[in-house]
């Protein structure tokens, strides 16, 4: 077999492993781990302060 012809037929395959696609992958699952720690660190923050789960900080009377 052609050993191009092999790499058309798993193209995808070879792709997925092309070093822009990975560090691609790796940058938006870099950046989907960064907002979860953060909605991590907020509620840690929240529930330190009081709060009940599910309550915003808006919810509360705010005095000036």
């Amino acid at each position: 077999m052609h050993h191009s012809r092999r790499r058309h037929h798993r193209g995808l395959g070879l792709r997925w492993y092309d070093r822009e696609n990975v560090l691609e992958r790796l940058e938006n699952y870099q950046r989907d781990l960064e907002q979860e720690l953060a909605d991590v660190s907020d509620l840690i923050t929240r529930l330190q302060a009081g709060e009940q789960p599910g309550q915003t900080g808006q919810a509360q009377p705010q005095s000036v």
